[in-house]
C-alpha cells in the first residue's frame, strides 16, 4: 500500500518560522493546494493576531480551513480530522498534492493517529472545570490530573487550558485515563504517503526575534483595534478558545484596564515564545521530520529535493 498512496507534505514549525511563504512557494512550484493546519486562523474576524495570510496572499495562493468557524463557536482536533481528510480528498482526487502547512501540533497528531472513541463533551461539567480554572488557576487542576491520569499530564503543558480541561473531563466521565482509551484504538495506515518538513532558524534568539518583531508589526496594523472589535460584540469573553489564543487573551485584558499596554506587549511576547517552545519540542519527538533552516537562502529548493526523492 505504502507505494501506491498518494504523496502529501506537511509542512510544520515553531510560530513566526515563515511558514506561509514556504508555503506558497511550494504551492506554485509542486502543483499542489494548500491546507491550514492552525486552530486560530479557522476564526473569522481574527486575521492580524493570527497572522492570517493577507487578501492579496490567500488570492494568490487560497488555503483551506481558514475561516470556519466564528469565535463564539469552538472547533476540535477530531472535527479538524474529519474536515481535512475530506480535503485531501478532493485535493488528491484532482492530482494535486495535498500541502498541509501549520503549527497546530495536536491536529497535526490527530490527524495521522486518528481519534479515539472518547465521551462527548459534557457542557454542565466543562462549565464546573473552567470555574474552577478561574478560581483555582489551571495550575491547581494540573496537579490533579498528575494524580489521575499522571501520563496525560506529562504530555499536556499546565498552561494549555483546553486540552487540560479535556483530559479531567475524560477522566470524570469515565474514570479512566486519556491513554488507557487511545490503547485500545486499532492503529490504520495513514491513507498517503507523507513528507514531513520541519522549518524553524537553527539559532533560538532569531525565533524570538521574529516573534518580537512580528508582534510589532501586528500592533502597527490595528491588533488593537481587532480585538476590540470582538470585545464590542458583547457575546464573547476569555472563557472561549478564541479569546484564548496567543496574544489575544493579553489584549483582551488589557481593553479591560488590566494591564497597561507595555504589560500587555510583553505577556503577548513571552506567551508566543512559549507557544513556540512547545511546537519545537513536539518537533523534535517527531519521527521521521527533515529541519530546514528558514535562514538558508536556498531552503525552498532543499524542500523541494526532499520531496522529489520521496517520489521515486
Amino acid at each position: 500500500m505504502s507505494n501506491t498512496r498518494p504523496l502529501a507534505l506537511l509542512l510544520m514549525g515553531p510560530t513566526a518560522a515563515g511558514k506561509t511563504d514556504l508555503a506558497i512557494a511550494l504551492r506554485e512550484r509542486l502543483g499542489g493546494e494548500l491546507i491550514s493546519v492552525d486552530s486560530a486562523m479557522i476564526y473569522r474576524g481574527m486575521d492580524i493576531g493570527t497572522a492570517k495570510p493577507s487578501a492579496q496572499e490567500l488570492a494568490r495562493a487560497p488555503h483551506r480551513l481558514i475561516d470556519i468557524r466564528d469565535p463564539a463557536e469552538t472547533y476540535s482536533a477530531a472535527e479538524f480530522r474529519d474536515d481535512a481528510l475530506a480535503e485531501m480528498r478532493d485535493i488528491s482526487s484532482q492530482g494535486r498534492t495535498p500541502i498541509l502547512v501549520g503549527g497546530t501540533m495536536m491536529y497535526i497528531k490527530r490527524l495521522i493517529d486518528g481519534v479515539a472513541s472518547l465521551p462527548a463533551r459534557d457542557p454542565a461539567l466543562r462549565e464546573a472545570l473552567n470555574a474552577r480554572a478561574e478560581s483555582e488557576g489551571l495550575v491547581a487542576l494540573h496537579r490533579e490530573l498528575s494524580r489521575v491520569d499522571p501520563v496525560a499530564a506529562e504530555t499536556i503543558h499546565p498552561h494549555n487550558r483546553q486540552r487540560l480541561l479535556r483530559a479531567l473531563e475524560v477522566y470524570q466521565l469515565t474514570g479512566r485515563a486519556l491513554g488507557e482509551l487511545w490503547a485500545e484504538q486499532a492503529r490504520e495506515t495513514f491513507p498517503w504517503r507523507l513528507v514531513s518538513i520541519a522549518l524553524a532558524p537553527n539559532a533560538r534568539h532569531v525565533l524570538h526575534a521574529r516573534i518580537a518583531e512580528r508582534f510589532d508589526s501586528m500592533l502597527a496594523a490595528g491588533f488593537r483595534d481587532e480585538v476590540a472589535a470582538l470585545q464590542a460584540r458583547g457575546d464573547l469573553h476569555r472563557g472561549l478558545p478564541a479569546i484564548r489564543c496567543v496574544g489575544y487573551r493579553q489584549m483582551w485584558e488589557h481593553l479591560r484596564g488590566e494591564t497597561d499596554a507595555a504589560t500587555m506587549r510583553e505577556r503577548g511576547l513571552a506567551a508566543t515564545r512559549q507557544l513556540a517552545k512547545r511546537q519545537l519540542t513536539w518537533l523534535r519527538g517527531w519521527e521521521g521530520v527533515h529541519w530546514i533552516d528558514s535562514d538558508a537562502s536556498d531552503a525552498h529548493e532543499q524542500v523541494l529535493k526532499i520531496v522529489r526523492g520521496s517520489s521515486t
